[in-house]
């Protein structure tokens, strides 16, 4: 059963343990024709998107997914955690993270999202000194143009049942990554999501009771013209320590 646009918003989230359950190849195809409705840089849609559901071709990228993953787990070693995460969440956090590292081969569909490089077309314009200059840290807003389509895989995939992740450590080792998938030397992949049908509905069902006890929350402030349900504050109290 499919479920509303913002409620596939609101519930989304990165999910990184996978069920084996294979996913139909109509219901991938579902998710593409979402991907591709995106908009893109000049409309050029210059992109391309890999399926790997092969467990072999998913166990190579999963290697080369372990070797970006060394190199993350370098680069977090003395991070200090964003200051609206608890140290508790925090650490759940990263944990779910390097479980991924260890376990992207299990994934049943791996979805890479490719940008190709498309050469502008005609002789360069001739541009004054300072338009040129700028012109050369363009290349950091290329990715406007593929993942507003993986923010579309992502809610379909919400929307359909099925759980994951967006993740970019892959790319440390892009060429490899491009040697597995015979992709050529101007398709590079942006980004890669996993999709697997949901475990359980405990993470919809947590957030759920969040939105709950933050209406609850709202409730219980007294204002002028009302006092609060004592029936409203006995369910926040109960929720609060539910959550600890």
């Amino acid at each position: 059963m499919e479920i509303g646009l913002f409620e596939a918003i609101y519930s989304a989230r990165s999910l990184r343990r996978f069920k084996p359950d294979p996913v139909p190849d109509e219901v991938i195809t579902k998710v593409l024709d979402a991907a591709i409705r995106a908009p893109s840089g000049s409309n050029q849609q210059s992109w391309e998107f890999v399926i790997v559901k092969d467990a072999a071709q998913r166990k190579k990228i999963g290697a080369v997914y372990q070797k970006g993953g060394a190199i993350l787990k370098a680069l977090y070693t003395d991070r200090v955690k964003p200051e609206h995460m608890s140290e508790d969440t925090y650490k759940k956090l990263m944990a779910s993270a390097y479980y991924l590292i260890d376990h992207m081969a299990d994934a049943p569909v791996l979805l890479l999202a490719c940008l190709k490089q498309v050469p502008m077309a005609g002789a360069p314009p001739k541009l004054p000194p300072e338009v040129a200059a700028a012109m050369k840290s363009q290349a950091r807003i290329s990715g406007s143009s593929i993942y507003p389509a993986v923010q579309n895989i992502i809610l379909a995939c919400r929307g359909l049942g099925l759980g994951t992740v967006l993740t970019t450590i892959h790319t440390f080792f892009e060429d490899e990554v491009k040697e597995i998938l015979g992709l050529p030397p101007r398709r590079g992949p942006a980004a890669e999501a996993q999709a697997q049908y949901l475990e359980t509905p405990a993470s919809a069902e947590r957030r759920a009771r969040l939105r709950e006890q933050q209406r609850l929350a709202q409730v219980s402030r007294p204002r002028p013209e009302a006092r609060p349900d004592k029936r409203d504050r006995r369910r926040l109290m109960r929720l609060q320590r539910d959550q600890t």
